[in-house]
């Protein structure tokens, strides 16, 4: 199976609802990594997938292939599992 990446902020308004999705999903058994970009490690990968707002979701596949993003938006929840029905197995 592949992974769901996650980037916020501490001030962003629309970041807690995405991280409370993470929860959710992994509450589900998807694996959900979580970067702040109020740090080091946050920033750093942000920088590799050139992420420019937040929050923003990655959804790779197993071979770490971006399979879908959202960037500086809030996909629903729906949304988010019909990707991860369709490419992430």
């Amino acid at each position: 199976m592949g992974l769901i990446k996650i980037f916020t902020k501490a001030h962003c308004p629309k970041c807690p609802a995405v991280k409370e999705m993470g929860m959710v999903l992994k509450k589900e058994g998807v694996p959900v990594l979580n970067y702040d970009l109020d740090t080091v490690e946050g920033l750093g990968e942000a920088s590799f997938y050139s992420i420019l707002a937040t929050p923003s979701i990655v959804i790779e596949d197993e071979e770490e292939r971006e399979v879908v993003s959202w960037r500086g938006v809030v996909p629903s929840l729906q949304e988010v599992r019909r990707y991860l029905l369709r490419g992430i197995s």
